[in-house]
């Protein structure tokens, strides 16, 4: 039985449920412990945001990978409870003509945390080495810039005191096939799949190749690469929620439930009649009527 590295055993469910019930015959959690998982891994999340605020942390967490693995639904499930004045996320699109006269990491660094944040980068400084790379949209001399210049630019980071996790989503070929096909048979997906995440998987073993180069730069002792097997979307959620908690020390600083105060009243003051607004047509259920006095 594997204990968790944050949760208390008694809260877990790798504790306090039988391995045999908590993973189906496929070998995936269930899903009712899955819920009840991430609800406490969310839970902590929480912890985690007061005390980088009260301590006025610094904390940048790096979300690369391949496409369709995962890494914007990790962090949707990291932000679903936290303040995005605190954990912001941060997904820059194409450099504009400007910015690609730029120092290429100035557009980073912009985004770079002040004190009492974490920032959340769904993609990264690393798209230099792998999707650039791979798609030939930077020179030979930039990409060797690039892989001298990264881990030099990460020990600035740390040594002006920032936080710098960085997760990288690994998929097998066969998983990444079946949600680019889930993608395209599904409207509501439909706007993920890019024509370059398309060439991109006809470039699958350049893109590996390019990969396994940029570990071999940037996969230092003081900056190291997390691998998350994204293969099965809810353990890869759970267990970089996890690993992520288990790499800041925090200390539990939750505020217990408030006392709210009396509403203030004031006989004198009388209402605008409540028809007198524009209320959006109810559709479903019904407006308020003009007897519904207590209305704001």
């Amino acid at each position: 039985m594997t204990e968790h590295p944050v949760l208390p055993a008694e809260e877990s469910v790798l504790t306090t449920v039988d391995e045999d019930d908590l993973y189906k015959d496929s070998g995936k959690i269930r899903k009712k412990y899955y819920k009840r998982e991430l609800e406490r891994l969310q839970e902590e999340l929480v912890r985690l945001q007061m005390w980088i605020k009260e301590q006025g942390l610094r904390v940048v967490v790096l979300f690369d990978g391949r496409d369709a693995a995962g890494k914007g639904g990790t962090i949707h499930r990291i932000t679903r409870r936290t303040s995005s004045r605190v954990v912001k996320v941060v997904a820059l699109g194409k450099p504009t003509e400007r910015e690609q006269s730029q120092w290429y990491f100035q557009r980073y660094v912009e985004q770079l945390p002040a004190a009492g944040e974490m920032v959340l980068f769904d993609r990264s400084w690393y798209n230099r080495a792998t999707v650039e790379r791979v798609m030939e949209f930077c020179t030979d001399e930039e990409y060797r810039e690039f892989l001298r210049s990264a881990p030099e630019f990460e020990r600035m980071l740390l040594r002006s005191g920032i936080v710098l996790v960085k997760y990288w989503f690994s998929i097998s070929d066969e998983e990444q096939e079946r949600r680019f096909q889930k993608r395209s048979n599904d409207p509501k997906r439909r706007w993920k799949l890019s024509p370059i995440d398309l060439e991109a998987r006809e470039r699958w073993v350049e893109y590996s190749r390019a990969k396994d180069a940029m570990f071999t730069y940037t996969d230092t002792d003081r900056s190291p690469w997390y691998v998350i097997d994204a293969d099965v979307k809810k353990h890869a959620r759970l267990n970089c929620i996890s690993h992520l908690l288990s790499q800041i020390e925090y200390e539990d600083t939750m505020p217990g439930p408030t006392e709210l105060p009396e509403r203030q009243t004031d006989p004198n003051y009388e209402r605008p009649a409540i028809d007198s607004q524009n209320w959006v047509p109810a559709l479903y259920g019904s407006n308020p009527s003009a007897s519904d006095v207590e209305r704001s």
